[in-house]
């Protein structure tokens, strides 16, 4: 057999073609390599420049231990619906507020005033008023809890079990109200006084979307004119053994947060006598097209959002001696490659399965009225959070292309976009002071931006600053995630007093007047 036939050419081209292919591979591999020993000499950038390692506080922290006060837990401040919420006990809990920190309802520096009748807004002063105010989101309302739920301890009882404070709300969010409110009062009695004024939001609605607390509030901020710096508000924590391959405990803080559409299904069908069933009825079709949507997840999308980021910034901190470390190092290799193999580790586990794409959650399924008859109606509805990639109008054209059946009408019930993305270089202020903070107070961690996968009142700020960050100072190990709006919701003592040292420094590392210069190459080894 020659070597010159049109054969013979095939195969030489494939050859050539294969060949460049593995030079190419060889040459982002050896990048990637470089890249990774480059972090690793200073710490991905985030062991910081000298200012992030100096004290700014003029106030000396509290030398007692300060405790989550039970009653903030033992009153239920539920938020059923979004028209059924315990009034009575939101009531209440301002009334405990008032006593609890007598200081800031009486400073000449605190302004407090109840907007739509049951949620707090807070302004201090500060003593230079050029300088642009932030603002700390928290709520006070919680998701219903049952003690039939098989809790360790009444879900409202704040009982003390091993170091732990148990009780709805300890996570989500009452530590984070209490703590900001605490760090406030403990500085008044200090005589403390801001340089840089900043406001307090305390929501009563935030479980069931904040269109009352959090959108009056803006509302309120808007009619007076003001902007602010940055919002600060729950969302991503301290995650401790929680993502793969990673050493050390991270402390991520979301620059943004996922979009969510609320779609409803529904089949209607003649009905009958359950002796004379169809081939299909409304209940077999629809549970057929929920099938097609949780076999056919939304599609990958690891790599185009905020995620990448928060990977690279880690990659120094993972552990070399596996395989998820290899695909780690690799996110460095700006090839579609390490990205697929990393999401498809990511998407294995619950909690990690958001940051890949959009999650599809069929969350309600209503049909039938009686066993012998055939309905005529079934529906089910589903809960989507959207990926910052990714538009509400892709999604569900990806719902209608997956269901591929018109029996089936889909029906937007509500939904809203991915906001969008906060800035966290070396010149954002807001993330820059939030990353120092931790340090500060977790010297330990490794701080990366992330994204939120849930929803927070924060959504609604965007209109009065670029800059929105989620993070709460608490930390999550494995099975944590589940405590929150599950059973058996804690917090540790000592991290309730790590909330309180958080929220203290915050307050003053915010009273520089603007960022040192940025050391855009020159870390401290």
């Amino acid at each position: 057999m020659t070597g010159s036939g049109p054969k013979w050419r095939v195969v030489k081209f494939v050859k050539i073609i294969c060949g460049s292919l593995l030079v190419t591979i060889a040459l982002l591999l050896a990048a990637a390599s470089i890249k990774t020993l480059s972090l690793d000499a200073d710490g991905g950038g985030l062991r910081g420049a000298r200012w992030e390692r100096t004290r700014n506080t003029s106030v000396r922290p509290p030398s007692v231990c300060l405790s989550l006060r039970p009653e903030a837990v033992r009153i239920p401040t539920v938020s059923f619906s979004r028209e059924q919420s315990n009034t009575t006990a939101l009531r209440h809990f301002h009334t405990f507020l008032r006593r609890a920190f007598p200081k800031i309802f009486s400073s000449s520096l605190v302004h407090h005033e109840l907007v739509a009748n049951y949620s707090h807004l807070f302004r201090v002063e500060g003593s230079q008023p050029d300088l642009v105010p932030y603002l700390l989101l928290a709520h006070i309302d919680v998701v219903p809890a049952s003690e039939s739920d098989d809790w360790e301890a009444p879900p409202f009882s704040a009982k003390e079990i091993d170091g732990f404070i148990y009780g709805r709300g300890t996570i989500d969010n009452k530590s984070s109200v209490m703590g900001i409110l605490e760090a406030l009062e403990y500085l008044l009695g200090k005589g403390y006084a801001p340089r840089r004024g900043f406001y307090i939001g305390l929501g009563h609605d935030e479980e069931v979307g904040g269109l009352k607390g959090a959108l009056n509030m803006v509302r309120v901020l808007k009619q007076r004119g003001v902007q602010l710096s940055f919002v600060l508000d729950e969302g991503l924590a301290i995650a401790d053994g929680i993502i793969v391959g990673l050493e050390g405990p991270a402390a991520l803080i979301g620059l943004t947060e996922k979009g969510m559409a609320h779609v409803k299904l529904r089949v209607s069908t003649a009905p009958g006598h359950a002796s004379m069933p169809p081939r299909e009825t409304c209940i077999g079709i629809l549970a057929a097209a929920v099938k097609r949507l949780e076999e056919n997840p939304m599609p990958r999308l690891f790599g185009y959002g905020p995620e990448r980021e928060t990977f690279e910034h880690l990659a120094h901190k993972v552990r070399r001696t596996n395989y998820e470390s290899i695909t780690h190092h690799n996110l460095y290799c700006l090839t579609v490659f390490p990205y697929v193999l990393y999401s498809r580790l990511l998407e294995r586990k619950p909690e990690t399965n958001g940051l890949v794409r959009t999650t599809t959650a069929v969350t309600m399924f209503n049909a039938g009225v009686k066993d012998n008859v055939l309905p005529s109606h079934a529906e089910v509805h589903v809960n989507l959070r959207i990926h910052p990639a990714q538009s509400l109008q892709e999604v569900l054209d990806q719902i209608h292309s997956t269901v591929g059946d018109q029996r089936v009408k889909i029906e937007l019930i509500s939904g809203f976009e991915a906001p969008p993305v906060s800035s966290s270089d070396e010149k954002s202020f807001g993330f820059q002071i939030i990353k120092k903070t931790v340090l500060d107070v977790f010297p330990t961690v490794t701080v990366a931006p992330g994204i939120c996968i849930a929803n927070t009142d924060s959504q609604h700020f965007k209109d009065l600053t670029k800059d929105i960050y989620r993070f709460l100072p608490v930390w999550l190990t494995p099975g944590d995630t589940q405590r929150i709006h599950g059973i058996n919701e804690r917090i540790s003592k000592k991290n309730y007093e790590e909330y309180v040292m958080f929220y203290f420094s915050l307050i003053q590392n915010c009273d520089i007047q603007k960022l040192p210069e940025p050391h855009s190459s020159v870390h401290e080894l």
